[in-house]
């Protein structure tokens, strides 16, 4: 099913499929799980039940895995990976990332100056025997535990994936922050919502209010911004959609500071 047609009003076409054909688990990006979610709890409809729902391509929210698991009636499974398949990883019933390291090994650039801070993977592939990748930097960052796992598995833990380079945005006082969940959580009437950061200074953000959206609104989202990343100036854009890459990934993070301030900034 084409993520690009999620539109309010094909998604009962979405779940009519999901029934007539007896669908028993879905997969997709966690955006279109999560419209597809909205959709049908809205509609109120109880017989599109899945036994899983797997997330995968881009990071899965904590509201989304609720909405989502509301909607379908199921755990949702989150997993990471990417298409040059060097590395991949899944959470468990605990809700613990595991590595699977049969496909590929992470190690992070052990950074000593990035102690505690979210630092690059570097990733080398073992199930690629024609185009083998080693010490591969694929551009997302994260960090690990040395924890063990309630569920049993002694597979490696990762702690948490910021997600790539470009989706995590910078401070003045040189912080990393992704993740940026925290700031929709607060009943700010958002469908969705893209945060740009054109400078240290300087940050956009493109939404798609609902019907109860307001000046207050627009002030708490502001503000939540600002908790996050300090004394910025926040612009907000009201949008019908935010569009879509060309393969159908919904970016909900863009950083458009240069190579060359970021290289700074981590001096």
């Amino acid at each position: 099913m084409s993520s690009f047609h999620l539109a309010p009003d094909l998604i009962k076409y979405y779940a009519d499929a999901l029934v007539r054909y007896r669908v028993s688990y879905i997969l997709g990006y966690p955006s279109a799980l999560f419209s597809l979610a909205q959709e049908i709890l809205r509609q109120k409809r109880k017989d599109v039940q899945m036994s899983v729902a797997i997330s995968n391509a881009e990071p899965l929210l904590e509201y989304q895995r609720e909405t989502i698991s509301q909607a379908f009636n199921c755990p949702v499974r989150e997993t990471y990976g990417m298409a040059e398949i060097v590395a991949a990883a899944s959470d468990c019933e605990r809700g613990k990332l595991h590595l699977w390291p049969d496909v590929g090994l992470i190690e992070d650039n052990k950074d000593s100056s990035r102690k505690n801070r979210p630092q690059d993977f570097i990733c080398t592939g073992l199930i690629n025997a024609d185009m083998p990748l080693i010490r591969y930097r694929v551009g997302d960052c994260g960090s690990f535990s040395d924890e063990t796992c309630d569920c049993g598995r002694t597979l490696p833990l990762i702690e948490k994936i910021e997600g790539r380079s470009d989706d995590v945005l910078f401070t003045a006082d040189g912080r990393r922050v992704g993740r940026l969940d925290p700031v929709f959580k607060s009943n700010l009437h958002v469908k969705e919502a893209q945060i740009i950061q054109k400078s240290l200074s300087k940050i956009i953000v493109k939404c798609v209010p609902d019907n109860e959206f307001n000046q207050q609104s627009a002030k708490n989202l502001s503000a939540a911004i600002r908790e996050l990343l300090g004394d910025v100036e926040v612009i907000l854009e009201k949008v019908s959609a935010i569009p879509l890459t060309e393969r159908g990934k919904f970016r909900a993070v863009i950083c458009e500071i240069s190579a060359t301030e970021r290289a700074k900034l981590n001096q």
